[in-house]
């Protein structure tokens, strides 16, 4: 452990509680710039950092270890307030780095130990691989060899605890990388114009696959996500029907999700297109709500049919006040406008009974189920149906 902090009492008061965890000769540093060197003298597993120090403080310091490439766990110590630190955690996590946490000073021993028993705990909070996107070329390539595989994530009722529907989740079985998730595809699509063709053939074997389901005798909805360049045809409300009815299905089974942080500052064509693919009874779903700029505005100017809640609101809610706060107001704003609300990323029974108490309508997660294959989901819907009743 490498404890960073200016001040002399508080590194003897961390030494103290590690000593009582176990934890023995610590190394010391008194700001960033320290830091950094004695990182190079020893392997280090776990930082103890405080944010505030002069010369590199702890947040230039969090910068300057993702840069270095070393992915110790990140315990972060403060006195400032708690939206400080809260911020600083998400900071570090978006450089990349596995920070456990933080800790308001003075410094207890509960917190501190809480947070180190999670450096072993698997790949929880670990730094993702960097995605490595695809050409334009190979995308070509893959639309033309079919290797467009879709998976699909139960969403489920509480009230019945039956499953409504599914979302639909892309994956790019390339011949030579192996499975690939969207964010290979996705963005060099849209920058290159493929994503239109993209969509269709995702909605295409979207479509198929709902009525497949349909003719056996399953009755949900399927979600698509779409990108905002296709909210660019004037010609897409009639594509999506065209292609549900041609397999049987109904357009109302059929929603869209669109991320509320992508929508258009030029609103005029998305309305235009989202508003008749309303009167022709599809769905729409605002996606991530509570990540973007204007939430309210694209609410109000869009009829949107089904509000979905950003799992980061979910998963911090039992412990976070903010978030919880930020989810209730989400909640009861979908509740006055009288849409489905969806939480996305319900991974435990607390986070499950949570939003049941506060009213919502439907969640999808790991906690209900991983996306899966067609073929899966089958024997997994046999499974829960058989467990719910």
């Amino acid at each position: 452990v490498l404890i960073v902090d200016d001040n002399k009492f508080m590194i003897n008061l961390v030494k103290r509680i590690l000593e009582k965890l176990d934890i023995t000769s610590p190394l010391e540093a008194n700001d960033g710039a320290s830091a950094l060197e004695r990182l190079d003298d020893a392997g280090v597993d776990v930082i103890v950092c405080d944010l505030n120090m002069p010369g590199m403080d702890g947040i230039e310091f969090l910068r300057h270890l993702a840069d270095r490439g070393s992915h110790p766990a990140v315990i972060l110590l403060s006195g400032e307030d708690k939206t400080v630190l809260n911020t600083a955690v998400q900071l570090g996590q978006a450089h990349g780095l596995r920070v456990l946490g933080a800790v308001p000073k003075p410094v207890a021993k509960e917190p501190l130990e809480a947070l180190l028993a999670q450096v072993d705990a698997g790949a929880q909070g670990r730094p993702r691989a960097a995605i490595e996107s695809l050409t334009p070329e190979e995308i070509r390539a893959g639309l033309e060899g079919d290797w467009i595989e879709l998976v699909f994530q139960p969403k489920v009722s509480i009230a019945t605890r039956e499953m409504v529907g599914v979302e639909t989740l892309l994956r790019w079985n390339d011949p030579e990388r192996g499975l690939m998730g969207p964010f290979a595809v996705v963005p060099v699509a849209e920058e290159t114009g493929l994503i239109n063709a993209l969509t269709e053939a995702i909605i295409g074997k979207a479509m198929a696959q709902c009525g497949a389901w349909r003719a056996d005798g399953h009755d949900f909805k399927v979600a698509v996500n779409v990108s905002m360049h296709d909210l660019d045809r004037y010609d897409f409300p009639d594509f999506v029907v065209d292609t549900a009815e041609a397999e049987g299905v109904d357009p109302s089974s059929v929603v869209l999700e669109v991320t509320e942080s992508r929508l258009m500052a030029d609103i005029a064509k998305p309305l235009e297109i989202l508003t008749r693919l309303r009167m022709k009874g599809v769905g729409l779903s605002i996606d991530d709500y509570g990540t973007g700029a204007s939430s309210m505005q694209q609410l109000k100017r869009i009829p949107f049919t089904e509000l979905k809640i950003d799992r980061e609101f979910v998963a911090g809610a039992p412990a976070d006040d903010e978030a919880r706060a930020m989810l209730v107001s989400s909640v009861g704003l979908g509740k006055d406008l009288e849409l489905e609300v969806v939480a996305e990323g319900v991974e435990t029974q607390v986070e499950w009974d949570l939003v049941a108490s506060l009213g919502v309508d439907v969640v999808q997660g790991y906690f209900v189920a991983k996306p899966m294959s067609a073929e899966d989901l089958e024997d997994w819907l046999q499974n829960w149906t058989a467990q719910s009743v």
